[in-house]
C-alpha cells in the first residue's frame, strides 16, 4: 500500500489515471466505512468465486472500476470529430464540382464553328525582285514572314519541335489527357503552374484564332473546342506545317521572325532547309518564350534551351547518345542574316514600294505577302549607270553638275531604267531622274509642236519671224518680250526649220496661237503630272517648278509609241499568295494622237539629230532616232530627250542646288544618252511606223509670216553654233538678251525623300529661257 502511495504521489494528477489510485487507496485505508452499493438497494451482493475469502479485494476492485468509468472522459475515435464537417465539405465540392463541370461544358460548347472564324492575320512579308528574278530587298514590316509547305521544311526541325513541344503529337488528338494530367500533378506539388499541356494542334489554334489570347480558363476550353474541330478537319503534318509557319521565334532590331523560314534567316543567315542539328534545336526551343531564349539577348540561357531539345530528343529514339553528347558540346554557330533589311536599289526600291502602296494600300504592301517584279532591266540599268558615270563630261562630286537618265518602254510604258550619279554626301536617298523637277528648256517645245500637229497645223507650210527681241502681246493684257539665244538677228523660219534650231521667239509666237492651255491639255495626254500653269512662257520651258527626267521621257515615249500614251509603270506584275496575278504592263495604252500625227513630230525630231541642236553628240547607230536638246536659262539645265521605236530616253545634267552654269543640252546631255541608246538597242533599229498622213494646212494667223525659210538664216544659225561652243568653253552664261531676272530664280535644294515636295519657283514671265 505504501508503494502504491509513493507511486501515485510521483505521478502526480497530471497522470490520468490519478482519480483512479487515490480511490483505491481510500477504499483500501477504510474498508468497513463503505458498503457495497447493492446492500442499499437490498440486494445482496453476489460473492465472488472461490469463497467469502475473496469478496473484500474484489468488490474493492469494482469499486475502483465504477469510479474510473465515472472519472475519466471517454476516448472516441477521431473520425467521429471530421466526420460531420468532411460530409458537408464533401457536399459542398460535389455541388461546386457540378456547377463547374455544367459551366465548363457550356463554355466549351459555345466555342464558334471553325469556319466562321478568320485567321488572326499574321502576314507574310512581301518583296521587290527585278525582271531577271534577282531580290532587290523586302518591303519592311513588324512581322517577317515566309511561309513554307511541308516538303521544304527540314524533318530535323520537324522532329525537334514535336520532341520538345508535344511528344505524343502523332499519338493522342487534338488534346493530351495523359499530359494534362501529368501537367497538373506536377502544378499541384510545385503548388504552382510550372509545366503546360497544350498539344502543337492548341498552339496553332491559338496562334490562328485567338486574338490577343489572354491565360483564362474560358480561353483555355474554348480553345481545346476549336482544337478538336481543326484536328477533324485536317490531318498531323497540315497541323504541324502551319505551327512551324506560325509560331513567334523572337524579335531582332524592331522585326518579329513569325516561321521557321524567317528565323533561320534572322538567325542563321541561311534558308531552313539547310538547318543543322544544334540549329534545329535551336529554333525548336524557342516559341516557348522567344524574348528569354533569344539568342541574340542571353546567350547562356539560348546554350541551356538548346540543351534541353537535344536531351528530349536523344529521350525520344529522335537522335543516338553519341549525336547528342557532340551536339551539346557545340556553340550557338550564330551568322545575323540582314535578308529582311538590305535593299540593294533604294531608289528602285523606293519607286516600286510607292507605286504598290497606290495600287493596293499600305497594309496589303507591308502584310501581304507579294512579290512586285519591277520593270527594271538590270542590264539596262548597268548601262545607264555607266552612261551617267563616265560620259558625263561635267559631272563631279560634292558640288559639282549632277546627271540623271530614265528611260521607258513605249510599247508598254514600263520603266526599263533610271539611273542617277551622286551629288552630295546627304542626298544618297535621292534620285535624279524620278525625284528632281527641273526646268526643261527646248525639249518641251516638243509638247508644242505636236499640239500645233494635232491641231492641224502643217510644221512646213506654217512660218514665223523670228526676229529677237520680240515683244508679243499676250491674252488678258501686258507684253511678253522674247529674246534667242543668239541676240538679236534670225529671220523667217517654218516650224521645221524652227525646231531644229530651237528658236524661242518661233516657238512663243506658236504657243500663243495654239493657245497655252491646249498645250497644257496635250502635255498631260502625253504623261506630264507636273502642275502647269497654261502661261505662254511654259511652252519654251518656264515651268513653275519643272519636270523630271521620267515624265519627260514618258511624254516622249507617245510619240515613239506611235501616239499611244501608257502609263510609266516600275513594276511589271504582283504575285499574290493565292496565286492571282496582276500585270501592270499593258500593251493597250489610251490613243492621244493619230499614228500618222505622231509620226509627223517625229519625223522633225530627227532633224534634230542628224542637222540641228543636237547633230555632232547625239548618234547612237540607227537613222531611226528623233529628239530634242534643252538648255535651260543662264545654261543651268541642260536636257537631251530621244527615242526610237524600242527606248524613249531622257537626260538631264545640271547642278542640284543651284542655277549655277551647266552647258548646252547637246554637247552636255547628249553624249551621255547616244551611249546609253546605241548599247541598249544593241543594233536593233527598227523603222518608226509612219501611218496614214494627217491633214495639215499651213497656219495663218496675226503671228505667223508669209513667204520660205531663208537659207541666210541658217548660215547664221551655224554661226551661232561655233559662238556657242566658244562661249561655253569660256564659261560664260551666254548672251541671254535681257530676260527678265524673275525667270532666273534659283530652284530650291531637293529632299532626299522617296516623294520629294518642290518648291514652285515664280513663273518665268518672259525671256528666251530656252537657248538649246
Amino acid at each position: 500500500m505504501q508503494r502504491l502511495e509513493d507511486l501515485v504521489r510521483l505521478l502526480g494528477p497530471n497522470d490520468p489515471d490519478y482519480e483512479f489510485h487515490l480511490a483505491s487507496i481510500s477504499l483500501d485505508q477504510e474498508p468497513a466505512a463503505r458498503e457495497p452499493t447493492g446492500m442499499a438497494s437490498g440486494i445482496a451482493p453476489r460473492s465472488p468465486p472461490g469463497g467469502s475469502d475473496l469478496a473484500a479485494p474484489y468488490n474493492q476492485r469494482r469499486m475502483a472500476t465504477r469510479v474510473r468509468r465515472r472519472r475519466r472522459k471517454p476516448h472516441h475515435p477521431i473520425w467521429h470529430k471530421l466526420a460531420i464537417p468532411l460530409g458537408i465539405l464533401v457536399a459542398l465540392v460535389l455541388v461546386a464540382g457540378g456547377m463547374a463541370a455544367a459551366w465548363a461544358i457550356d463554355v466549351y460548347n459555345s466555342a464558334p464553328a471553325l469556319a466562321s472564324l478568320k485567321p488572326v492575320q499574321k502576314g507574310r512579308s512581301s518583296a521587290i525582285y527585278a525582271a531577271d528574278g534577282s531580290l532587290i530587298g523586302f518591303i519592311r514590316s513588324e512581322n517577317v514572314r515566309q511561309p513554307l509547305p511541308e516538303k521544304a521544311q527540314p524533318q530535323v526541325l520537324r522532329d525537334a519541335t514535336i520532341a520538345i513541344e508535344d511528344k505524343n503529337f502523332f499519338e493522342h488528338g487534338a488534346l493530351d489527357y495523359e499530359g494534362i494530367a501529368r501537367a497538373a500533378w506536377k502544378d499541384l506539388q510545385a503548388g504552382a503552374a510550372v509545366q503546360g499541356a497544350s498539344t502543337i494542334t492548341q498552339q496553332l489554334v491559338r496562334n490562328l484564332y485567338i486574338h490577343n489570347p489572354e491565360n483564362t480558363l474560358k480561353r483555355k476550353l474554348i480553345e481545346a473546342s476549336l482544337a478538336v474541330e481543326l484536328e477533324e478537319a485536317h490531318d498531323k503534318n497540315w497541323i504541324l506545317t502551319q505551327y512551324l509557319n506560325s509560331a513567334p521565334y523572337g524579335t531582332v532590331e524592331g522585326q518579329t521572325a513569325v516561321g521557321a523560314e524567317a528565323a533561320s534567316q534572322t538567325y542563321f543567315s541561311k534558308p531552313a532547309k539547310r538547318l543543322n542539328l544544334t540549329e534545329a534545336a535551336l529554333l525548336a526551343g524557342l516559341p516557348q518564350a522567344p524574348s528569354e531564349y533569344n539568342p541574340f539577348l542571353d546567350p547562356k540561357a539560348a546554350l541551356k534551351r538548346r540543351n534541353e531539345v537535344l536531351l528530349v530528343m536523344n529521350e525520344q529514339g529522335y537522335i543516338t547518345g553519341n549525336e547528342y553528347r557532340e551536339a551539346k558540346t557545340r556553340g550557338l554557330g550564330l551568322n545575323p542574316g540582314d535578308k529582311y533589311q538590305v535593299i540593294k536599289d533604294p531608289f528602285l526600291f523606293d519607286l516600286v514600294q510607292n507605286e504598290l502602296i497606290e495600287e493596293y494600300g499600305i497594309n496589303t504592301v507591308r502584310k501581304g505577302g507579294l512579290k512586285a517584279y519591277t520593270t527594271i532591266d538590270p542590264d539596262l540599268q548597268a548601262k545607264a549607270e555607266y552612261a551617267v558615270e563616265n560620259y558625263c563630261s561635267v559631272c563631279y562630286p560634292e558640288g559639282g553638275p549632277v546627271a540623271g537618265l530614265a528611260s521607258v518602254d513605249p510599247s508598254t510604258g514600263a520603266i526599263v531604267a533610271l539611273a542617277s550619279t551622286e551629288g552630295f554626301a546627304d542626298e544618297s536617298q535621292f534620285n535624279y531622274a524620278w525625284q528632281a523637277r527641273r526646268q526643261p528648256g527646248s525639249s518641251f517645245k516638243t509638247i508644242v509642236l505636236t499640239a500645233a500637229v494635232k491641231e492641224g497645223i502643217d510644221p512646213g507650210s506654217t512660218y514665223y519671224d523670228g526676229t529677237s527681241p520680240k515683244a508679243l502681246e499676250i491674252p488678258g493684257g501686258g507684253t511678253w518680250t522674247v529674246n534667242n539665244s543668239e541676240g538679236e538677228g534670225g529671220g523667217t523660219y517654218d516650224l521645221e526649220s524652227a525646231t531644229w534650231h530651237s528658236v524661242n521667239v518661233v516657238y512663243a509666237q506658236l504657243d500663243l496661237d495654239v493657245g497655252p492651255e491646249n498645250v497644257t491639255q496635250m502635255a498631260q495626254e502625253m504623261g506630264i503630272e507636273s502642275p502647269l500653269q497654261s502661261v505662254p512662257a511654259e511652252g519654251i520651258g518656264g515651268l513653275g517648278i519643272g519636270v523630271t527626267p521620267l515624265e519627260m521621257a514618258d511624254a516622249y515615249a507617245t510619240l515613239a509609241s506611235g501616239g499611244i500614251h501608257h502609263d510609266p509603270t516600275a513594276v511589271s506584275k504582283v504575285e499574290f499568295p493565292n496565286g492571282k496575278v496582276d500585270n501592270f504592263e499593258k500593251d493597250s495604252g489610251k490613243r492621244v494622237l493619230t499614228e500618222g500625227q505622231a509620226y509627223e513630230v517625229t519625223r522633225i525630231l530627227e532633224g534634230v539629230i542628224t542637222q540641228g541642236t543636237g547633230a555632232g553628240y547625239t548618234s547612237m547607230g540607227c537613222s531611226s532616232a528623233a529628239g530634242k536638246t534643252g538648255t535651260s536659262e543662264e545654261l543651268s539645265d541642260a536636257w537631251f530627250v530621244g527615242y526610237t521605236p524600242l527606248f524613249s530616253t531622257a537626260v538631264w545634267v545640271g547642278h542640284p542646288t543651284t542655277r549655277e552654269y551647266t552647258g548646252f543640252g547637246g554637247p552636255t546631255a547628249g553624249p551621255i544618252w547616244a551611249n546609253y541608246m546605241s548599247e541598249a538597242v544593241e543594233g536593233d533599229c527598227p523603222e518608226f511606223e509612219a501611218g496614214s498622213a494627217p491633214e495639215l494646212e499651213g497656219l495663218d494667223s496675226d503671228h505667223t509670216s508669209s513667204g520660205s525659210y531663208d537659207g541666210h538664216e541658217e548660215e547664221a544659225y551655224e554661226g551661232y553654233e561655233e559662238e556657242s561652243e566658244e562661249s561655253e568653253d569660256k564659261g560664260d552664261g551666254g548672251d541671254n538678251g535681257g530676260e527678265e531676272e524673275d525667270a532666273a530664280e534659283p530652284e530650291p535644294e531637293p529632299t532626299p525623300a522617296p516623294e520629294p515636295t518642290p518648291t514652285p519657283a515664280p513663273a518665268p514671265s518672259g525671256g528666251g529661257v530656252s537657248p538649246g
